[in-house]
């Protein structure tokens, strides 16, 4: 398969992973309203997050797409499971 078109979608899944942790900020906005969900979910999405940015960052050739796209689901998913305790 052609470099070029596999580069675009490795892109489009990460805006697609980016996508899907935005959708966080719903859980977030219900949580500081006081209906909280679990806390589970999110705390796992904040590790799984960190695992997949240090194997792109540690590659021999930085994997940037897999880097770029979970970098908001750490954010928003510790957001979310500080909000869902709290």
């Amino acid at each position: 398969m052609e470099q070029k078109f596999v580069d675009r979608i490795g892109w489009f899944a990460s805006l697609m992973a980016i996508t899907m942790y935005v959708s966080y900020i719903d859980q977030i906005k219900l949580n500081l309203s006081g209906q909280k969900g679990s806390a589970v979910l999110p705390a796992v999405t904040v590790v799984n997050c960190i695992s997949w940015i240090m194997y792109g960052y540690l590659k021999e050739k930085k994997d940037w797409p897999i880097i770029v796209c979970n970098l908001p689901g750490v954010v928003l998913g510790a957001v979310t499971f500080l909000t869902a305790i709290f």
